[in-house]
């Protein structure tokens, strides 16, 4: 029986599951910190791509994974508070600092 190589599927299937969990996060986030939460997403982003570079193979490309979809999600903080001041999202009631 021949070697079968996982690794792509197993990168494909991560990233779609990391686009999944962070979809909602962010827009919890920005419903409940605002648009100035977005070092919550950087900071672990850079630790996720520093930690890439000190393992091997699989857990790299993870780790290399995850850094981007913490990076994406910083952006999509700020995208979202657009969003939100356009009608496209819920607003918090609670909250006064809108643009």
């Amino acid at each position: 029986m021949e070697y079968i190589n996982w690794q792509g599927f197993l990168i494909g299937l991560a990233a779609f599951i990391m686009i999944g969990v962070f979809h909602p996060i962010v827009a919890k986030m920005e419903y409940h910190l605002g648009k100035r939460s977005w070092w919550m997403l950087f900071v672990p982003g850079i630790a996720c791509l520093a930690g890439s570079v000190f393992f091997s193979s699989l857990t790299s490309m993870l780790l290399g994974a995850l850094a981007f979809s913490f990076f994406w999600s910083t952006l999509e903080i700020f995208m979202q508070h657009d969003r939100v001041i356009k009608g496209r999202a819920k607003r918090n009631p609670k909250r006064t600092d809108y643009d």
